[in-house]
């Protein structure tokens, strides 16, 4: 069975918990402090020398690292990573988007918020990351404009990398509000059959 080394605050690993979930296939998951330095560990630094989260373990042994790998990995041969050649890319274009223009913003954003005392250190933070993270939210609610999903006529895992930390942008300052179709969007993924909230074990 597969065994995932996670954090319930982490949209990272929800990314991955999500997508198991929806393609139910069942897995075993282990909680990491990652605010305790559960994954700074001889043990776990053997797992993914990184020492990040998510890290999957696959049935024999093998050990990935990093939330869009193992998208890709899990998605493979299902309806989640299209079967045409320019729709994978354009998968993989939004994949990319998220990691670095999205996340860096918005993500943090929230972890700051979540994690940081307030202080006008952390103020300046989020005073700088603001514009960049509404930029973000602008470019995905121009593209959703007239259609359901990211990448074509079909959910995808650039609409699962994408959701997870837009769902809870406003834990980082974000208002969804002003935001129609990101709004929609966010509902189509949480009306999807074995949809499971990020809160969820």
């Amino acid at each position: 069975m597969l065994t995932l080394y996670d954090n319930l605050d982490s949209g990272n690993g929800y990314k991955v918990r999500l997508l198991l979930r929806l393609l139910g296939i069942p897995f075993d998951r282990v909680e990491m402090d990652i605010w305790a330095g559960a994954t700074r560990t001889q043990t776990f630094l053997a797992r993914n020398p990184n020492g990040r989260i998510p890290t999957l373990a696959l049935e024999d042994g093998t050990h990935l690292p990093e939330s869009n790998a193992i998208l890709a990995y899990l998605a493979d041969g299902t309806p989640y990573w299209p079967a045409d050649r320019l729709a994978r890319a354009q998968v993989l274009q939004w994949m990319f988007f998220e990691q670095y223009s999205h996340e860096p913003f918005i993500a943090v954003s929230r972890s700051l918020l979540r994690h940081q005392p307030e202080s006008p250190e952390r103020a300046a933070k989020l005073d700088a990351l603001k514009p960049k993270g509404l930029d973000a939210l602008g470019v995905m609610e121009t593209h959703l404009a007239g259609r359901a999903w990211f990448v074509g006529d079909a959910v995808s895992i650039g609409d699962i990398a994408l959701f997870a930390y837009t769902h809870v942008a406003g834990e980082g300052g974000f208002d969804l509000g002003p935001f129609a179709n990101i709004t929609a969007w966010i509902d189509r993924i949480r009306a999807l059959p074995g949809f499971t909230p990020m809160t969820q074990p």
